[in-house]
């Protein structure tokens, strides 16, 4: 049974549609909290709770007696070489003032408590005792099929991604992921990676043999002008927070994205790392989740929810992608230990990892507050 989306949801979900379908355009401001209280029967605090969502993933602006005001941009902004929104608009800083505060303490991990041993403990215990010589098999290439699908179950149930099985591929951590990604996208790809960005992305790509072109951030990710100019076959982004420079990108830069991906045979690399902490109260909207089947590759790990010390990374393929993946770096054997697998797919399935994640984000709610 499908569990009923609370009011501030439904409120959110229906301006967010007219929005972005461009019934209500950029620029155009909102009825008033009383109004749009009054129109659909609601409370004010319901309606405070849906315009600050909105607010927060950068479809509106809410200014002091001046109302909320739409900012997202629908449409090809690439085609607007003359204008760069991201640098005349509220930053992604600006819109998660509260959860950029946080956020801080995130990449730091001074907020952070341990994944409990008692229960990694516990799960191991169990996951030994049920599979016994289970454990001594040769995993699938791609992964076991069970922990693929609890990777699959948490990904709707929290991501806002609905995928099957067999389009989730796992690796030794997300760096091994970037290089069999240049495998089967092909060496002679122009990748464009954020500047700055996590060095090692860099650092694998530059091994791996591509050309790469740094593509500066603006205050909202990859500066459009950027964008235009850019020869990249690939871009690789990381929109949720990039590292190391706290980068957030908001609804328009995550189409601005989608716009490129529309010229050619372009792919884009989602890295979705640290998303589990985000503040809000539904899940943020990936790339991915945007992108309606296009060749968006979705990457994340377990590296920071769990322990650095577990290297277990997975990735979700488009369905155009995923007969090239097989083909060309298929053959290759999954380099995550089948314990590891059973014992993540475990913690998944029994809701252990997420009632981790949920003590996490109450202490980084309350470090934000105080």
């Amino acid at each position: 049974m499908k569990r009923q989306l609370p009011k501030y949801r439904i409120l959110y979900d229906k301006l967010r549609q007219e929005i972005t379908s461009g019934s209500l355009p950029s620029g155009r401001k909102l009825p008033s909290k009383r109004t749009l209280a009054a129109t659909y029967g609601l409370s004010l605090v319901t309606v405070e709770h849906a315009l600050e969502l909105l607010e927060q993933e950068g479809y509106v602006a809410s200014r002091e007696r001046s109302g909320v005001t739409v900012i997202y941009r629908a449409g090809e902004v690439l085609k607007t070489a003359d204008k760069f929104p991201e640098e005349n608009s509220p930053s992604g800083a600006d819109r998660r003032a509260p959860q950029g505060k946080t956020g801080q303490a995130a990449l730091s991990g001074e907020s952070f408590p341990p994944f409990p041993i008692s229960v990694l403990s516990k799960t191991a215990r169990k996951v030994i005792s049920e599979q016994e010589s289970g454990l001594l098999v040769k995993s699938p290439n791609e992964g076991l099929h069970r922990f693929r699908t609890a990777i699959s179950d948490y990904l709707d149930r929290n991501r806002g991604i609905r995928v099957t099985p067999d389009e989730i591929f796992i690796g030794s951590g997300a760096e091994y992921l970037y290089g069999l990604i240049v495998e089967a996208l092909g060496p002679e790809k122009t990748f464009g990676i954020e500047d700055p960005s996590y060095e090692k992305i860099r650092l694998v790509y530059e091994r791996k043999g591509v050309k790469i072109e740094a593509l500066k951030l603006g205050k909202d990710g990859i500066r459009t002008e950027e964008l235009i100019r850019s020869k990249a076959d690939v871009l690789h982004i990381s929109p949720f927070r990039s590292f190391p420079s706290g980068v957030t990108a908001g609804a328009s830069k995550k189409q601005e994205y989608l716009d490129w991906l529309k010229k050619g045979k372009r792919v884009i690399v989602e890295d979705d790392f640290e998303s589990e902490f985000s503040l809000l109260r539904k899940p943020e909207d990936t790339v991915y989740a945007l992108s309606a089947g296009r060749n968006v590759i979705y990457l994340n790990s377990f590296s920071r929810t769990i322990s650095p010390a577990l290297r277990v990374g997975y990735m979700v393929l488009p369905k155009a992608l995923t007969g090239v993946f097989r083909k060309r770096v298929g053959f290759y054997s999954c380099t995550v230990p089948v314990f590891e697998q059973l014992l993540i797919a475990e913690l998944l399935e029994s809701g252990d990892f997420e009632r981790h994640l949920n003590r996490i984000r109450r202490n980084l709610r309350k470090a934000g507050e105080s």
